[in-house]
């Protein structure tokens, strides 16, 4: 009995400070001073350990500080097939052809350009978050103490202070979204639910230890627009309704996010499909050109990816947003991956081991960039401008940009792929005259 009331006198003492210190600042938008101080040691932290990590390795190699895999580990030739073999032929086929797609099946074998994409970024220093990075190994007996040090903290105090914030956020969501959406339609209705979401998603920014960087805020979207954006994480949704409100589209899920999403749209005018409805481009187009229609109504936040990538590039952009109209705003969302890898996985990891990883993590650190907003040309075609809205997200995060499609990610490569090359060779055939 006194082992019980013992416990609760510390679950009372804890959660009054995690209110005290923690949910009250962060729903009233101030900061103590806490984050600050921790990123600070954080910081220091990682910059002593890499100093370490560089007097350890006696004889450097290039495989232990090896740079980020963005940069590639072959030189690619860009030059087009044409151009590379034309100098071959002389009237016929020369067996001499075959080496130049054996060299672009070898390049794509060691390190395909798509691929690699849909798996975490190689780190050019060790963060001291895993043991398993085979770039990195016993260094000295101080490191390896700070990496258990580092372990106890993460796991024995942030983890159950994240999942504590994480619990008030969802719940404080579900609650006041539901309360909020029982009230009629009003500019009341829209301020109340603006300051619910608003509120909760600082909190749940807290639940991840992040520090987001918001720049070029006059661009902001604004009411009855598109804003459109690269995709790294599912929580990509919170780092941009930390700083305002938008109106999710997306797909009705089961479970707790399907409570989240029927409790939500009810106070916000969110664009919630059926898995049949979903399929149905036309319906689709028509609901979200009906919200962009209102100005009144929150923007609209699309990934137009449609899949998550991993915080080094931005693939093929679908055209369905850039069919709608109206006026779109880009923006740009770049991690730092020396503090935590948000990409998800979601081929190899579920959410709640995702999100196990992350709450585990020194924290979530973030640029974002807002663009100025983009408008489709005359004469220009969606795809023509979804590639231009990509290109202007590409620059502004540093982010590769690729043509590929991130369906690639669970699906193989489409035959008509394949049959272009084909198409090309025979072209080439055929104007020296080796055929016909």
């Amino acid at each position: 009995e006194e082992l019980g009331s013992a416990a609760a006198w510390v679950g009372a003492v804890w959660l009054a400070l995690v209110f005290a210190l923690i949910v009250l600042p962060s729903a009233l938008g101030i900061s103590l001073g806490i984050s600050e101080a921790y990123m600070w040691v954080l910081v220091k932290t990682l910059e002593w350990a890499t100093i370490r990590i560089e007097k350890g390795v006696k004889k450097p190699q290039p495989q232990m500080l090896k740079s980020p895999a963005a940069n590639g580990i072959i030189e690619r030739d860009e030059t087009p097939m044409e151009k590379e073999i034309e100098h071959l032929h002389r009237v016929e086929f020369e067996f001499s052809d075959i080496f130049y797609f054996c060299r672009k099946g070898f390049e794509a074998i060691v390190e395909d350009e798509v691929t690699q994409r849909f798996s975490s970024e190689e780190l050019v220093s060790w963060n001291l978050l895993t043991r398993t990075n085979v770039n990195f190994h016993y260094i000295s007996l101080r490191l390896t103490v700070v990496w258990v040090i580092g372990v106890v903290v993460r796991y024995c105090l942030l983890l159950p202070l994240r999942f504590t914030l994480a619990t008030i956020g969802i719940t404080s969501m579900i609650v006041g979204t539901t309360i909020v959406g029982q009230l009629p339609n009003s500019s009341v209705k829209d301020y109340l639910s603006e300051v619910v979401h608003l509120t909760c998603s600082r909190i749940l920014v807290r639940a991840l230890s992040g520090t987001i960087h918001y720049h070029n805020k006059e661009n902001k979207p604004q009411k009855g627009g598109i804003c459109v954006a690269n995709h790294t994480s599912p929580i990509d949704v919170i780092m941009l309704t930390n700083d305002g409100c938008y109106a999710m589209v997306g797909q009705v899920h089961g479970g707790l996010m399907g409570v989240i999403q029927s409790a939500t749209v009810k106070a916000c005018p969110h664009v919630w499909f059926e898995r049949s409805e979903i399929k149905d481009r036309h319906l689709v187009t028509k609901r979200l050109r009906e919200h962009v229609a209102d100005k009144n109504k929150l923007p609209i936040l699309i990934f137009p990816e449609g899949t998550c990538i991993n915080n080094t590039s931005v693939m093929m952009f679908k055209k369905g947003s850039f069919e709608i109209g109206g006026t779109i705003y880009p923006v740009a969302i770049k991690y730092d991956p020396q503090f935590g890898d948000a990409f998800w996985n979601s081929s190899k990891y579920n959410i709640v081991s995702y999100l196990l990883r992350i709450m585990t993590s020194w924290a979530i650190v973030c640029n974002v960039w807002y663009l100025p907003p983009m408008f489709r040309k005359e004469g220009e075609d969606a795809v023509q401008f979804a590639n231009r809205v990509k290109s202007a997200i590409a620059r502004q995060g540093g982010l590769t940009e690729l043509p590929w499609d991130g369906g690639l990610k669970r699906a193989k490569v489409k035959d008509t792929f394949k049959e272009e090359q084909q198409k090309n060779y025979s072209k080439m055939l055929v104007r020296n005259g080796s055929i016909g």
